[in-house]
């Protein structure tokens, strides 16, 4: 059994319920984080859902979650960050003027698979877990990383998983379908801080 942990899930807009249920399922205690009050609460962990980047950017802004959360990231907070998640971490977007968090040193494509393949599922090896059913809903993905990241996953010659230091960042949607060991090595990850 893990030592308790407490994570907080953006929950302004996307697939933040999936990850939820998924990580209550393995001991997490979750909070929803919607405004600047959800952030009163210690967190031991973040995700940082798929939905729109535009969006959950601008409501981070609105709701004054930014700043607190972008510190907490570049102070050593696990995140998990999935499909837009990973355009909010990213340094650069190589097809949009916007920039978010900007703690993950990678140059990110937004809806990099265009619409005619807006969405697919393929099964692709995740270095440190394995063989992993990986499901793209309009996902970017990564062109480029700086020294430092390390590349989890390639799909197709494109990088679609990746970690820099307390953060790990994935094209796709983890949280869709059964297989828990994604999240499970995000909770090892924020096990191993807490008990630093």
């Amino acid at each position: 059994m893990m030592i308790p942990v407490t994570i907080g899930i953006l929950a302004v807009q996307g697939a933040f319920i999936e990850h939820k249920q998924m990580l209550e399922s393995l001991g997490a205690r979750c909070i929803e984080l919607r405004n600047k009050a959800d952030l009163a609460v210690p967190l031991d962990g973040l995700v940082l859902p798929g939905g729109e980047s535009t969006v959950q950017g601008r409501i981070l802004r609105e709701e004054s979650m930014f700043e607190i959360l972008q510190q907490e990231i570049k102070d050593g907070l696990p995140v998990l960050a999935t499909c837009a998640g990973m355009i909010l971490l990213a340094d650069h977007l190589s097809n949009d003027q916007a920039s978010y968090f900007r703690t993950l040193p990678v140059t990110v494509r937004r809806n990099a698979y265009g619409r005619q393949l807006s969405s697919f599922i393929t099964t692709a090896s995740v270095k440190g877990i394995g063989s992993v059913r990986m499901n793209f809903i309009r996902a970017p993905y990564i062109e480029a990383v700086e020294p430092g990241v390390n590349v989890l996953s390639v799909v197709d010659g494109h990088i679609v998983a990746v970690s820099y230091k307390n953060q790990l960042a994935l094209s796709f949607h983890p949280e869709v379908g059964q297989d828990t060991r994604i999240h499970e090595f995000f909770l090892d990850r924020v096990c191993q801080r807490k008990v630093q």
